[in-house]
């Protein structure tokens, strides 16, 4: 009787041995919940969604956007969390950045509007990283309400997203619930989408230029006036050197980004954003050095004896290229970004016959850049030495905390997770506005941009001190030299 017990102790040891051993070599996978499928493009969704829909409609865009949030939902709820972040970057760059939504933001509502749908895409992909069910929806109720206030401003409300509003009943409540509107049938128009229409295309011509354009004509138009301002006039063509050639590099890159694009939208996208951060922050390093350097010539006297140790009045080789490097990053940070907003744009054109709008709002972005430009070269030149040195380094010092806060936003935009909380600061930072004033210096309510520009304000503001103290103690001792 024992041995027969024993046998049975040995054959349930084995079953239950075999059962570890297989349970332990299974994929994890087969436990865990079927991942919620998304159409992962515009492009794929439009043909399921809206078949009958002969332009793009970001009423529609947004509709189909909500759909790959509510996907990403369903898998973060089933622990699918590489799938949820996919959905995350999927309704950034596979809807918002590639289908006209995020430029035609940018052109017709405003820069910081764009920048904070971006943040809310941020704080999405986080949430299903981080496995927050709470976050994430707070993410994405925040997004879908900018979307879907945004939509009617670029598109005319169309007679098939409001039948998706009435067959929809999730839809319809979650778009009521985040923009307080119920749709009839008396919000439909036969007007022309705004996305071809001659007016758009003339106000994202020009806006995009002349938004893109200004940072760059600031940095070079204060560059060339300094260099005819302390007599080296003919170091002024390594300026235009280094801006033509990021013109045409620009082109180069925006060929190369459009291909990885085509080739893989989400990848495309992120890598894209990465490459406009990592130049914004290399331009950070090179503006701040040419700030530092304008800044030690700040004072007429300084400058003179620096001149006189020269057998020409000519900034030195490596300083040279220093001013026309800065000159290429200033241009090239955005000249892919326009060239890629430009090719959409010309598709809309094409499609709404306002090809000569776009030009002529070319043309008049030019202009304008060409006349702020002309105002810095001939009237800066004007002032006083040491007033006009010192606002030159002060604007180059502005620039570099401007690029800083730019270049960490477009990382972070290109899934370069960085996240920074700081008890009792966090919250007061995320009060900041989002208006175009402060995007123009590159000021955003997060953390991340705000506390290295902050650091970065502190140096200037140390080293100008230090600088100040340094040029008055040099001022004495050449003071004392004449009266010698």
């Amino acid at each position: 009787m024992k041995r027969v017990t024993d046998s049975h102790k040995k054959f349930f040891a084995v079953i239950l041995l075999v059962f570890v051993v297989f349970a332990s070599v299974l994929p994890m996978q087969a436990f865990a919940a079927e991942e919620t499928a998304h159409y992962g493009t515009w492009k794929e969704a439009k043909p399921v969604y809206f078949p009958d829909s002969e332009k793009t409609n970001m009423n529609e865009v947004a509709y189909a956007i909500e759909k790959v949030v509510d996907a990403g939902r369903q898998n973060l709820t089933d622990g699918n969390l590489d799938a949820a972040y996919k959905c995350a970057q999927d309704a950034y760059y596979g809807y918002y950045e590639v289908c006209g939504f995020e430029r035609q933001t940018m052109a017709r509502i405003s820069g910081s509007r764009k920048n904070e749908v971006e943040f809310y895409y941020r704080d999405l992909r986080q949430a299903a990283k981080s496995n927050s069910l709470a976050d994430y929806d707070k993410a994405a109720d925040n997004l879908m309400k900018d979307l879907y206030e945004d939509a009617p401003k670029l598109s005319d409300i169309s007679e098939a997203f409001v039948r998706k509003y009435v067959d929809d009943k999730a839809f319809a409540e979650n778009y009521t619930k985040l923009t307080g509107t119920v749709l009839a049938e008396d919000k439909v128009t036969d007007e022309v989408s705004g996305a071809g229409s001659a007016g758009a295309v003339f106000v994202q011509a020009f806006v995009i230029l002349l938004r893109e354009g200004i940072e760059a004509i600031l940095v070079i138009g204060g560059i060339i006036a300094y260099l005819i301002k302390s007599g080296n006039k003919k170091q002024v063509r390594a300026v235009y050197i280094g801006s033509v050639f990021a013109i045409a590099l620009s082109f180069g890159a925006a060929f190369l980004l459009s291909a990885i694009k085509n080739a893989n939208a989400t990848n495309g996208g992120a890598n894209q954003e990465l490459v406009e951060g990592i130049t914004a922050l290399i331009a950070v390093a090179v503006l701040f050095y040419v700030s530092n350097w304008m800044l030690h010539k700040s004072e007429s006297e300084v400058w003179q004896k620096y001149l006189d140790k020269k057998v020409e009045s000519s900034v030195s080789r490596g300083s040279m290229i220093a001013l026309g490097f800065t000159a290429f990053l200033a241009v090239f940070r955005e000249g892919a970004e326009v060239i890629l907003f430009y090719q959409q744009i010309i598709t809309d054109a094409q499609e709404g016959d306002g090809v000569g709008w776009l030009w002529l709002g070319v043309v008049v972005a030019v202009v304008v850049l060409a006349a702020i430009f002309i105002a810095i070269r001939f009237f800066s030149v004007k002032l006083p030495l040491k007033p006009f040195f010192l606002a030159t380094s002060i604007l180059m010092a502005i620039m570099a905390i401007s690029f800083l806060g730019a270049g960490i936003k477009e990382l972070m935009e290109g899934s370069f997770e960085l996240v920074l909380r700081i008890q009792g600061v966090t919250p007061l930072i995320e009060t900041i506005p989002t208006n175009d004033f402060l995007d123009i210096f590159g000021i955003y309510p997060h953390t991340e941009t705000v506390v290295p520009q902050f650091i970065l304000l502190c140096v200037t503001v140390y080293l100008f001190i230090k600088q100040h103290l340094e040029n008055k103690k040099l001022k004495a001792q050449i003071a004392a030299e004449k009266n010698s």
